[in-house]
């Protein structure tokens, strides 16, 4: 825990210290094609459309993870640029594809996108389906309206009974559901989750007082509470995962995506990439193809 509270204070400290530029961060950033990595491409692998590397990306804006540029049509953020690094490491053209959450299992499976990256943890059921090279280390944290009551949020017993905003299908609300059954054991009230799909929601229903605790990613969390004002990080989840490209199982691409990776973290194109929207805390030394899952016991 220790760990994890030392890299949220990096990537907040990073944004409190004026890092973050988003209009400098809607220049795309060039990164060099990679012989090695277009080599490790399955002579028998069929992109999506010839030439393209299809991406998948999250179609909600939840900075600094994918959020409109000024332009309110292009898609910037650190999973686009991730999206890029590879495609241009594979000597491709690039495609973005904003994409509910819900909808990036199916999507792959039924060959509509090459990669998604919409901040996709490693678990081991996602393992028997997907195939994973890592790019971040990823923790989740809790946040409440800045001017709130709650000061931390270290259990399951701080959560008793308050109104919590998380994601449908998502790690955190496994966790979150694992502490209901905590809560309800010990006699507690049990937290209420509140499933909404879009960050403007979030931002209302918290400020409004209609819920206590968003409950997310804390790349995001950081962002916002550093860049707005209007929230602050109270906690972090008992879970750190693998956030990392996802690809149909078995058919290959992720030795070649593993090797586009590895490739931009040597040349320092990867931490350039990282530290703009201040993830550098969240970095990864090299990536690694399905390592273990996150569990839950």
């Amino acid at each position: 825990m220790k760990r994890l509270l030392a890299l949220l204070l990096v990537s907040a400290g990073s944004f409190a210290a004026g890092q973050l530029d988003l209009k400098a961060n809607e220049q795309p950033i060039t990164v060099q094609r990679n012989a090695a990595a277009i080599a490790k491409i399955p002579a028998d692998y069929r992109f999506v459309e010839p030439g393209t590397l299809t991406v998948a990306i999250s179609a909600l804006n939840s900075p600094p993870l994918a959020l409109v540029a000024s332009d309110n049509r292009t898609r910037i953020g650190s999973d686009p640029d991730i999206a890029r690094l590879l495609a241009q490491s594979l000597g491709l053209k690039l495609k973005l594809v904003p994409t509910a959450w819900e909808d990036w299992p199916l999507g792959i499976t039924s060959g509509r996108y090459d990669v998604a990256l919409v901040n996709i943890a490693v678990t081991e059921a996602r393992k028997q389906k997907f195939d994973f090279a890592t790019y971040r280390a990823d923790s989740l944290a809790f946040s409440v309206k800045s001017s709130s009551a709650i000061q931390a949020i270290r259990s399951a017993e701080d959560l008793a009974g308050r109104k919590v905003i998380v994601g449908s299908g998502t790690n955190q609300e496994r966790i979150l559901l694992r502490w209901n059954e905590e809560n309800q054991a010990a006699g507690r009230p049990v937290a209420q989750p509140i499933y909404l799909t879009d960050d403007a929601s979030g931002n209302l229903y918290i400020q409004s007082g209609r819920a206590d605790v968003v409950f997310g990613p804390q790349s995001v969390a950081a962002y916002k509470a550093a860049l707005n004002g209007s929230t602050k990080v109270v906690g972090l989840g008992p879970k750190k995962a693998w956030v990392a490209t996802t690809t149909k199982k078995g058919n290959g691409l992720v030795y070649a995506l593993q090797a586009a990776l590895d490739g931009a973290i040597a040349r320092g194109e990867y931490q350039q990439v990282l530290a703009r929207w201040g993830e550098q805390g969240e970095a990864v030394e090299h990536s690694q193809v399905n390592p273990p899952g996150i569990t839950y016991e």
